[in-house]
Formats: C-alpha cells, sequence, structure tokens
C-alpha cells in the first residue's frame, strides 16, 4: 500500500515538472535567436552574428579605401578634358579680344591711311607726354627743310642730356654727316644726334622748334606741343589721334622709312666702330612687314610707338601710348594685329 502512493507522488511530481521544463526550453530558445530591424522574418543565430559582422565591417573599410583613389582619378580626367592650360586661355584671348581692357596702352588709336577710317581707338583724344616719338617730327622737319645731308655735324656738351641725365655712346666732339645723324635718332633713338640735328637748324634750336609747332599746326595736330627735339622733357605733349596724322606725314618721304626700320648701323668714332641696333623688336621679326616706325619712353610718357605697317594686304597705322611693361606696346600691336589679320574689317566689329 505504501509502495503504491509512493510510486503516484513521482508520477505526479514529473507531470509538474514537464510544462516548467518546456517553457524553460522555449525561453532558451529564444534567447538564443537575434531578429534583425527590417527584416523580423529572418532570425540569424547569435553566435554567427559577430563573424558577419566583422567580415562585414571589413568589406566597408574595403570600399572606404578604394573610393578615393577612384573619384580621385576621375577629377583628374575631367580636369585634363574640360580645363584648358592657362597659356592656351591667354593665347586665345590676345587673338580674340578686342576690348579696350584687353590693351596694355592708355591711349590706342588704328587708322586706315587710306580711307582714313578710325579701326579702333582707345582714349585718343587724351594729351600726354609722347618721349621719342618726338624724333619723327625732328626728321620731318629737317627732311623738308632740304638740308645738306653729306654736311658734318659735330656733337658738343650743348647736346648732353641735362633733363634726365641719360647716358649716350655718341661722345662729345664725334663729327658725323647730317645724314648719320638722322638716322641715329630714328633707328636708335639716339638723344645726343636729334638734339645736334635741331641745333644745326638755321637759325638754330628755337627756329627748329618753331618749324616743329608749325608743321603740326599744318598737319590739323592742334592738340600737339614741342619745346624741344629729342623727346625727353614732358612738355612735349600730344594724342594718339595728331600721331596718326604724323605718321602718314613721315611715311611719305623715303629717306624716313629706311632709317626707321634699319636693323642696325655702325658709325666710327675716335678711331672705334659703334654698332647701333634698331630700338624696336619688331623690325627684326620676320613676320610683320613694316615701313616707318619710332618708339619712345620716358616715365612720364610710359611706354609709346607707332608704326606704319601692312596687315592683310591693307596699310595700317597704329598708336600706342603710354603703355607699362617692357613689351606691352608690342604685344598690343599683335593683338591689333591679329584681330585685323583674322577677317575683321576694324577691330570694334
Amino acid at each position: 500500500m505504501l509502495r503504491l502512493v509512493w510510486l503516484m507522488m513521482l508520477v505526479l511530481a514529473a507531470g509538474l515538472s514537464l510544462p516548467v521544463q518546456a517553457e524553460a526550453a522555449r525561453s532558451r530558445a529564444q534567447a538564443g535567436k537575434v531578429v534583425r530591424a527590417g527584416a523580423p522574418a529572418k532570425a540569424v543565430d547569435a553566435a554567427k552574428a559577430p563573424a558577419r559582422k566583422r567580415r562585414a565591417v571589413k568589406a566597408r573599410v574595403q570600399r572606404i579605401k578604394a573610393a578615393p583613389a577612384v573619384h580621385a582619378t576621375s577629377a583628374r580626367q575631367v580636369v585634363r578634358v574640360t580645363r584648358p592650360r592657362v597659356r592656351q586661355h591667354y593665347r586665345a584671348a590676345t587673338v580674340q579680344s578686342d576690348h579696350p581692357a584687353a590693351l596694355a596702352s592708355n591711349a590706342v588709336l588704328i587708322l586706315d591711311p587710306a580711307t582714313r577710317v578710325v579701326l579702333f581707338e582707345k582714349n585718343a583724344e587724351s594729351v600726354m607726354p609722347i618721349a621719342s616719338l618726338t624724333k619723327l617730327m625732328t626728321a620731318l622737319v629737317v627732311v623738308e627743310a632740304r638740308q645738306n645731308m653729306d654736311e658734318v655735324v659735330a656733337i658738343t656738351d650743348a647736346d648732353v642730356d641735362r633733363v634726365k641725365n641719360s647716358t649716350s655712346r655718341l661722345r662729345v666732339g664725334t663729327r658725323l654727316e647730317r645724314s648719320a645723324m638722322l638716322h641715329l635718332a630714328l633707328m636708335s633713338s639716339e638723344n645726343r644726334a636729334a638734339n645736334a640735328l635741331g641745333r644745326n637748324y638755321p637759325g638754330g634750336a628755337g627756329a627748329f622748334v618753331a618749324a616743329m609747332n608749325a608743321k603740326a599746326r599744318s598737319l590739323g595736330m592742334t592738340r600737339t606741343r614741342y619745346v624741344e627735339p629729342t623727346g625727353l622733357s614732358s612738355a612735349n605733349v600730344s594724342t594718339a589721334g595728331d600721331l596718326a596724322k604724323l605718321v602718314v606725314a613721315a611715311q611719305r618721304h623715303p629717306l624716313i622709312r629706311e632709317y626707321s626700320t634699319d636693323e642696325d648701323h655702325t658709325i666710327q668714332q675716335a678711331g672705334h666702330a659703334t654698332p647701333y641696333h634698331n630700338s624696336n623688336r619688331l623690325i627684326s621679326n620676320a613676320s610683320w612687314d613694316i615701313d616707318l616706325q619710332k618708339t619712345g619712353y620716358i616715365s612720364e610718357a610710359g611706354r609709346c610707338m607707332v608704326l606704319h605697317t601692312e596687315i592683310g594686304g591693307r596699310d595700317v597705322v597704329m598708336v600706342f601710348l603710354d603703355s607699362q611693361g617692357s613689351m606691352s606696346r608690342a604685344a598690343d600691336a599683335n593683338r591689333v594685329r591679329a584681330w585685323l589679320a583674322s577677317g575683321h574689317r576694324s577691330a570694334q566689329q
């Protein structure tokens, strides 16, 4: 009897413990599962989660490391394809731009001397110092006075520059024919030669300056004034418009054309040869066809230049005043020439 009671108690105890064990098992099973956000239907074993996470992080790191190299390569390719080099851009600007801001000279006049049509102008009526462009008028007065070109002229102390204290390779006491003095004044802008030409004019230096101003008036150069024949004085003033008239008048004289465009000339003084060269670098440039030129510079005037040249079969007069930079006036001339040579009848088209 006692044995039967004991067996019944064991069966009852076992029956009560089964639901508890099943619930515990279910709890452990649920605790061993991880549900990912956004994917509730997909369970991942918790033991495998750290390994997969490490692989995902590693893959992401590899993608990040690879990404900059790809982007940098693409950026370099874009730069090469779409951005022009600075030099190419500058060339395009010098050829294509006719805006006054593209020219370094503060005053410009471009003229067709055959028709007297102004092709381009910038501050063409502004009065300013003209430096050694003065010597073009000096030459015109000498030539039209029909003075003897074989007459010997001497350099004296009166020809030494007391205004700017500039130097000269023409020594005091040097004696040259008038033609040689004119040659050096036009080609190399020799100040002592120009001053000697004025001193040896009938009536002296004062009469020569008066003749310069009279010639300017006869040419319609109403805003021009000369006080001496070299251009060293900043009181020698004119406009781009007036100087274009002077260029047209001077170009009619073969001697002025020849002397102003010679590349070099050598003189003899004190038993030694002294070579001179043209002050205008464009003269030695074979791509230019220049039949008259003159350059000038003093600090008050900046760098100046006048040209009578041919572009595309047409004569053109160029005047550039007050340009800053040693190559700026030549650069301006190249810009204008390129624009006109491209087929434009006027730089203002």
